[in-house]
């Protein structure tokens, strides 16, 4: 028998077998193991022990010690009978025996105690003989996870499969091979755990004879041996003709060999050196193949962090293959030799540099550095960036001619003038030469010198041409002869260059023919189309005002100008053309969207997506329905033979060809003949019946018998009279008896009554009810919908189970939720709500079913309460919990099981004589197979990290998510568990990898395989906890799932269609290594922001991955539910990488390795699997915080550079726009708006753009207008959300798109889309400045809480508030200054700005759960009222004090280098344009243009901050409060007597100065405490904080009168004994502030 595998339901099994899950059933013991069982099934030869046993069997309740003894010692007189148990049955009973009294436990009890003896030395030759014995039989009765290899008595099922067989016996060929023998007499004990030394050790196949020459770990054996004979099983049950054949095929073994080593010879053949895959002169059979396999599975087992780099273990194989081959009488090694001497100092290795760069001290890399720069992206995509340079350049030359056309190019000035884009591409080439020297600068310790040399020579070149060329351009132009003579002797000169071709037309990885011109032709119409759009819109409008702008003399400003004799007014000319540059370089990603999304829409048209859209075109028709009995022929599902109706000359052609119609043909004629003979009763009515056939609703009321009777003597007399050429001669009644006897009138209608009229036919004949209304749940229509849908998208035939790929699914897990406890689902928020009544609330329909089934009235609390487990359930299947998750996976076994039955059954006899729900029921022989099929096939592990950890704790919520793992694997035999475990042993922490089956009522160890450290050290947490479990995976298939995710039953039907696309080729292409499959977010229904992110999450998954498949040939691993090659990856280093912080996004970096190595990663959308997503502002926001940091660290990495230099040039595009470049362009469309605004402050602060304005041929000129308002369109960013409303159009159809983007649109989806994308933004740009990159834990589970101002002031304070205010000041300074434009023009410029302003300010208040409810208001500002003036400290977390969030905020600019310190000093900077500027505007200036004024308005802001300094030292009540200073010491500004507007000017001119003072204090935070200036720093930026927390939330509808104390008081006093006394802080550290009380006022 197999292992236990499958679900605990009614499932036909032999009780014993399915009891004891350690060692095969060898009887068939009776279904329920009553009293006197193992007596009444004594083999004869063993008769006198029946009295024992049958006593033992009466004792067992009252006596069971007395019970256990009994059988014991019936068991050693059967032992003393037939030693050999060759007697008939003799073997099978002591089996059974063994099975009944747990012997495996007590073997592991004889184990621990000699142990013991053994340490106590205690030792003598008695027990050691025992303990020999002991050890010798204990194999027998050991944990195994699928296959019992050493199982005692009759095999167990799966044991059987002759594949099995033949690994086994391939395996066990050691004749020849030499024996190990012993360097030392006694080994070390603390190498050998185990009872016997080293030398008692059997040898019973290959692969414990490696594992003693080369000092494998037991547990790394006995897994890799269970690994090596299924791989070799299934790999030899597809490739074999003969299934009963027991014998391995060489072939067979060398096909998996090529798989396994293809990475091997790459590697050889890169180093140029030999492979040490040898073979004797005459080897025997396939043993040396099979010696290799075994040991690069041995090693690649026992390697933990070192599979990461599968180079290095190619070179570990390399040198202990060459070793293997040259042994002649090996040495025994220790169990852990090959752990301690070579794994773990690679690991140490590994750890003492990860220990250095969390230090600080980085040790030099080899050929590349993750240095912070911006640059990383034009030296990673250097070929893009010249095109658009160049292609820019060359635009602007054209239009700046003066026709102004395109066809200008043609004149030879022109012309001229364009070949000026060579000297460009040369600088350009020169700063790439250059940055690969000094982004690898820290690495040249470590390079070849050859390399060196390379990178030198690269350079040298760049600046011979960047000398060359300028010159050769300015020979030139002193001779004009003409545009051919010019054509000619340019390319003449340059016949011999190359770099040109080489940057634009460079091919690395080449795909074939056919997908190279899709994705070629879909850039160049896109490239076209974007260039002629930046030409006719972006450049040539602003072409004519920039020549007049440069053309104008502009002598009085309105500042003092600090260069006024520049020319042409570059400042002006700057700040209007830089924002279209930026909209130059940034519109691409939106023709990207463009074509992608019209690209995809019909790509997915021709797909047949959407073929399906409603249930009102399958209707009932999709129902599978049993055999019935009385016809004859399989009936096959109802939507494969729909619409086949046709006239007779085509039907018949059809059923010639089509076998769907001839099944449809044959089953209605069996199927009306059924039903025609169970309506008769009469004999002789049956026999007209039977003549007819010879030749070639579900109502119980009398009141439709009639009815009935007229149809069938209607269908009888058309049949025989009108169809059947002989109808005549069929016997009839005479005239006068049908008079007195009608024909076909006596009927029965009792068979309605059978379940199959309550099933199919009543429902196709009966029901008339609109598809639309059955059923009524929404998913299950979508499920019908789309699995009816799918049978109709191209998919690959389905094979046998037995000739399909094996396949395991991994899923890591740390510390989520597993199942929701009674507290959790009672748990009420701050309103009342629950989890349980809010899930009964949006999901009605399912909670009003869910009642039903378990017969319980709705209201009934005690009813409720006594079903409390199955509400648990019910609940946590609609979360995102790991319940719900394996329960989905676990479809996959029953799918196989049921494929597999279906697969051994006789299409013609079983199915076609008694059905199959009889067959199924009553034949269980198959069932055994059945399962030792699936457990074959499938495999599913779960990776609980800290299973260990939760078993041993001590908290009530770790440990009952340890039981509810432990009941998913009771529930699920074949659930399998993997875990790190630590132990102390000695002085030191050890550390292993643990596999856990379930057993009885607690877990069952497996395997345990020792670890060289802890993995988390050295590598990030979730790729870490995938590798470290991926050694317990099967098969040639790996499924990565989350534990967010949800599987469906009629989905796992198709897992057999898409593993074959693993094995089919595409022309020239490589076979796949990764199949993409799409994903249904199930979380939509949630909550309006859930519903966004579900569409946007759809859109990506489906059209987005669709149109990178094809044609872009840029598909990636994005996360799951991707399917692996898994030999492929596992000897290419692995499903992800681990690298702390840079492998952050750990799943792209598979499918870049993937995609380096050659893998060819595809897209498939006929099957789906299920996927949770945040469903909150604060959860979304920080998935995307995440993901912007993660590819942050992508653009540093060399995975990009790699990538982006080996692509084609047009692949290299989609791989930029589709990755990193898409978050590069949402920065730079912000960035945008800053440059945009920051020009505008310039001209309306110096006066230029009254000036410019004024001038006779501005106004005449509407160009500049449109110029201006151009940039406005991009910052929309409506049309990326159009590949969102085509998906939704091709599945649901275009109007429900339609209506669904009005509604998204009225429920402010512009406004999180928005705000999203100052989270991008913000995070990718401080990533790559300043590094930070962190994991965060979104949480998974229902928002049905407010949210406190204080927690989303934390979160967005700089991410979004702190730039929506400073474009606030910028917007409404360009108001009031800029009077040059009419009110209209403003806002039509502006108003996508003030629109993101609105967004970023107050989105995360209108999307917060009551966010403006009168009382959360008030409750909100009391408590971020006492966190800002709560003290920090040690121990203070942020979430309590506003100091430590703010020394938290700045972590980032203590890991940061000086180049990061100073780009943020350059960018501080910025905010003094404002004090500049807007101090020569004030009234008290009176107009004066000398630089004193400015210098006086910085001894004002010089004497505030030493008014900061003094308030800062004092102490006790002689301190006022914060917004008291600036009044009070401002007292005698009085004197010079401002006017309101010069107050309202000077706010908006010190503040900024302010913020940038305070900017520049942290950067310069060490040098600031050396001099006793922080404290000031620290106060200005507790006034700063204060004054912004009124400005935003004061935007609440229901804004509390009782602030106006709060404002007028001021923040806190901290120096104030009183506050710090009594105050809040004392209340804080003595109760959390979310159990603090509320107040009614602040």
């Amino acid at each position: 028998m197999a292992s236990s595998s499958g679900t605990k339901g009614p499932v036909p099994r032999k009780s014993l077998s399915r009891k004891i899950t350690r060692l095969p059933t060898m009887i068939d013991a009776p279904e329920d193991d009553v009293a006197g069982a193992d007596s009444e099934f004594i083999p004869s030869s063993l008769s006198s022990t029946a009295p024992i046993l049958r006593v033992a069997n009466e004792l067992e309740e009252e006596y069971p010690r007395i019970a256990y003894f009994c059988r014991f010692h019936a068991f050693e007189m059967i032992h003393e009978i037939d030693k050999t148990s060759s007697g008939r049955g003799v073997r099978q009973f002591k089996t059974y025996l063994l099975h009944k009294e747990e012997m495996a436990k007590h073997y592991q009890v004889a184990t621990i105690l000699f142990d013991i003896l053994k340490y106590s030395g205690g030792l003598d030759t008695e027990i050691e003989g025992y303990a020999s014995k002991v050890e010798r039989n204990k194999v027998h009765y050991a944990q195994y996870n699928i296959l019992p290899i050493r199982y005692s008595g009759t095999p167990p099922a799966i044991m059987k499969i002759s594949e099995i067989k033949a690994a086994v016996n391939a395996l066990r060929e050691t004749g020849n091979l030499p024996t190990p023998k012993l360097t030392t007499k006694k080994q070390d004990e603390s190498e050998n755990s185990s009872m016997l030394a080293g030398e008692n050790r059997s040898i019973d196949d290959l692969l414990d004879w490696l594992g003693l020459t080369f000092g494998f770990q037991k547990g790394n054996v006995e897994n890799q041996r269970e690994h090596l004979i299924l791989l070799l099983a299934n790999v030899d049950m597809r490739m074999k003709r003969e299934k009963d054949d027991t014998l391995m095929e060489i072939d067979h073994v060398k096909s998996l060999m090529g798989k396994v080593f293809k990475n091997y010879e790459t590697w050889c053949a890169y180093l140029r050196v030999n492979s040490n895959i040898k073979y004797p002169k005459n080897p025997k059979n396939r043993q040396f193949e099979l010696l290799y396999i075994a040991l690069h599975f041995l090693i690649w087992g026992e390697a933990a962090n070192i599979r990461f780099m599968p180079e290095c273990l190619c070179y570990i194989f390399h040198e202990m293959a060459g070793e293997l081959y040259s042994i002649l009488n090996p040495d025994v090694r220790g169990e852990e030799w090959f752990l301690k001497e070579v794994i773990t100092p690679i690991y140490n290795l590994l750890h003492e540099d990860q220990d250095r760069l969390g230090g600080g001290r980085r040790k030099p890399k080899t050929n590349f550095v993750e240095i912070r720069t911006f640059w990383h992206l034009f030296r990673s995509f250097d070929r893009m960036w010249i095109f658009f340079i160049l292609a820019l350049q060359a635009m602007v030359i054209v239009a700046w001619s003066p026709s102004g056309s395109p066809s200008a190019i043609f004149d030879a000035d022109v012309f001229r003038g364009v070949l000026s884009i060579f000297i460009t591409a040369a600088l350009l080439n020169f700063i790439q030469a250059a940055l690969d020297i000094v982004l690898s600068w820290k690495a040249w310790g470590n390079m070849h010198s050859t390399q060196i040399v390379r990178y030198l020579l690269k350079l040298v070149v760049a600046i011979v041409w960047l000398i060359i060329l300028p010159i050769g351009y300015s020979g030139s132009m002193k001779n004009p002869t003409g545009l051919v003579k010019f054509f000619s002797n340019w390319f003449g000169n340059l016949r011999n260059q190359t770099f040109f071709t080489k940057i634009i037309c460079r091919k690395g990885m080449h795909e074939d023919t056919v997908s190279l011109i899709r994705y070629t032709l879909f850039w160049i119409l896109l490239l076209i189309s974007k260039l002629a759009f930046s030409y006719y819109v972006e450049i040539s409008p602003l072409i004519e005002p920039t020549k007049v702008i440069m053309n104008m003399r502009i002598s009085n400003y309105e500042w003092h100008e600090f260069f006024p004799n520049v020319k042409y007014n570059i400042g002006v000319v700057i700040s209007l053309w830089a924002p279209i540059v930026l909209v130059y370089f940034m519109d691409a990603q939106i023709w990207y969207a463009i074509f992608a999304t019209l690209y995809g829409g019909i790509l997915g048209a021709f797909s047949r997506l959407g073929e399906i859209r409603t249930l009102g075109m399958e209707k009932d028709l999709l129902l599978m329905s049993y055999t019935s009995d009385g016809i004859n022929v399989f009936q096959w599902p109802p939507f494969l033979l729909a619409s086949k109706r046709k006239d007779d000359a085509y039907l018949f052609k059809k059923i010639k060809n089509d076998g769907y119609m001839w099944s449809a043909v044959i089953e209605c004629y069996q199927t009306l003949k059924m039903i025609l003979f169970n309506l008769l009763v009469e004999e002789k009515d049956k026999t007209v019946l039977k003549h007819i056939c010879s030749e070639k609703g579900n109502q119980e009321d009398d009141s439709y018998k009639a009815h009935i009777i007229n149809v069938l003597q209607d269908i009888m007399e058309i049949i025989t009279r009108d169809i059947m050429m002989n109808g005549y001669g069929i016997p009839q009644n005479s005239p006068e008896e049908k008079k007195r006897n009608q024909n076909f009138t006596n009927i029965n209608l009792e068979f309605m009554k059978r379940p199959l009229w309550k099933g199919k036919l009543h429902l196709l004949i009966t029901i008339k009810e609109s598809a639309i209304d059955v059923p009524i749940n929404l998913d299950a229509r979508r499920r019908i919908t789309f699995f009816a849908n799918s049978l109709f998208m191209n998919m690959p035939r389905a094979p046998e189970v037995c000739n399909m790929l094996s396949f395991s699914v991994l899923t890591p897990y740390y510390n989520e939720e597993v199942l929701y406890s009674e507290d959790d689902l009672n748990l009420a928020n701050e309103d009342g709500i629950t989890v349980l009544f809010y899930l009964q609330k949006i999901y009605p329909d399912e909670w009003k079913n869910f009642l039903e089934r378990i017969d319980v009235e709705d209201g009934d609390i005690e009813a409720l309460k006594q079903n409390m487990d199955k509400i648990r359930y019910w609940v946590s299947y609609r979360g995102q919990t790991l319940s719900r998750t394996v329960r989905g996976m676990m479809y996959y076994r029953h799918a196989i099981k049921l494929q597999g039955f279906l697969d051994m059954l006789d299409d013609t006899g079983g199915l076609r004589t008694g059905g199959i729900e009889k067959y199924y029921h009553e034949e269980k022989t198959h069932i055994p197979q059945v399962e030792a099929l699936a457990d074959m096939k499938f495999t599913y592990v779960v990776s609980c990290q800290v299973y260990g950890m939760q078993k041993k704790s001590t908290d009530g919520r770790d440990y009952n998510r340890y039981r509810n793992v432990l009941n998913l694997m009771l529930t699920y035999p074949s659930l399998r568990v993997a875990y790190i475990d630590e132990r102390e042993e000695a002085t030191n922490k050890v550390y292993y990898s643990v596999l856990v089956k379930g057993g009885e009522k607690l877990d069952e160890e497996i395997y345990r395989i020792k670890l060289p450290g802890r993995p988390n050290d050295i590598g990030e947490g979730k790729p870490e906890n995938q590798n470290h479990a991926i050694i317990f995976t099967r098969g040639e298939a790996l499924q990565t799932i989350d534990m967010n995710q949800d599987n469906y039953l009629e989905e796992a039907f198709k897992m057999r269609n898409v593993l074959e696309e693993l094995t089919k080729s595409r022309r020239r292409q490589h076979k796949p290594t990764i199949l993409g499959l799409r994903e249904h977010i199930f979380t939509g229904s949630v909550s309006s922001l859930a519903w966004f992110m579900s569409n946007q999450e759809t859109s990506f998954v489906t059209i987005g991955q669709r149109i990178l498949a094809n044609p872009l040939k840029v598909r990636f691993h994005y996360g799951h539910p991707d399917i692996f090659d898994r030999i492929f990856h596992i000897t290419r280093g692995g499903i992800s990488k681990a690298s702390k912080t840079i492998n952050l996004s750990e799943d792209i970096f598979s499918g870049y390795n993937s995609t380096l190595r050659g893998g060819n990663v595809t897209h498939h959308e006929y099957i789906q699997v299920g996927k949770g997503r945040d469903v909150g502002l604060n959860q979304i926001s920080s998935f995307e915080a995440k993901v912007a940091n993660g590819n942050g660290e992508q653009t540093i990495s060399r995975d990009v550079y790699r990538l982006g230099h080996r692509f084609d040039f047009y692949r290299m595009l989609s791989f930029y726009f589709t990755t990193v470049g898409f978050y590069f362009s949402s920065m730079v469309t912000v960035l945008t708006v800053y440059t945009f605004l920051y020009g505008r402050l310039y001209m309306v602060m110096s006066g230029l753009e009254r000036a410019i304005l004024d001038d006779p041929v501005i106004q005449q000129n509407r160009s500049l207008e449109a110029a201006l308002a151009s940039q406005s369109v991009f910052q929309l960013g409506l049309l990326l959300v159009l590949p969102m409303v085509m998906e939704i159009g091709l599945e649901k159809g275009f109007r429900t798109a339609l209506g669904e983007f009005i509604i998204m649109q009225l429920q402010l989806a512009s406004v999180f889309f928005t705000f999203q994308l100052g989270t991008k933004a913000h995070y990718y740009g401080r990533t790559i400045l300043h590094g930070g990159a962190k994991y965060r834990a979104t949480g998974r589970g229902f928002v049905v809480f407010h949210a406190k101002f204080a927690d989303n002031y934390r979160m967005y304070s700089r991410s979004h508030f702190v730039k929506g205010l400073e474009l606030v000041i910028l917007l409404v300074v360009y108001l009031v200054y800029g009077t040059g434009h009419s009110s209209g023009i403003y806002l039509f410029v502006t108003f996508s700005m003030w629109f993101l302003v609105a967004s970023w300010l107050f989105a995360p208040f209108v999307f917060n759960p009551s966010g403006f409810e009168w009382q959360k208001t008030v409750d909100d500002w009391t408590d971020w009222n006492r966190w800002v003036g709560n003290l920090g400290g040690i121990g203070i977390a942020p979430e309590r004090s506003w100091e430590s969030w703010w020394d938290m905020e700045q972590d980032h600019l203590r890991c940061t280098g000086i180049r990061g310190r100073v780009l943020e000093i350059l960018l501080a900077l910025r905010f003094l344009l404002y004090q500049y500027g807007i101090v020569y505007h004030l009234n008290i200036a009176h107009h004066s243009k000398s630089v004193v004024v400015y210098g006086l308005s910085w001894l004002v802001m010089v004497i505030v901050l030493l008014v900061l300094k003094t308030s800062s030292s004092c102490s006790g009540s002689s301190r006022a409060p914060l917004p008291r200073l600036p009044l009070r010491h401002g007292c005698p500004l009085r004197r010079l007597r401002p006017t309101i507007s010069d107050l309202f000017a000077g706010i908006l001119g010190f503040m900024p100065t302010g913020w940038a003072i305070l900017l520049i204090g942290q950067v310069c935070r060490p040098f600031l405490m050396k001099v006793g200036f922080w404290e000031s720093i620290k106060e200005l930026a507790r006034t700063y904080e204060y004054v912004m927390g009124l400005i935003i939330f004061t935007r609440s509808p229901s804004f509390p009168p009782s602030l106006q104390s709060g404002l007028q008081q001021g923040p806190p006093d901290l120096h104030d004994p009183h506050w710090r006394k009594d105050g809040p802080m004392t209340q804080l550290r003595s109760h959390p502030p979310d159990s603090s009380t509320k107040q009614s006022q602040p």
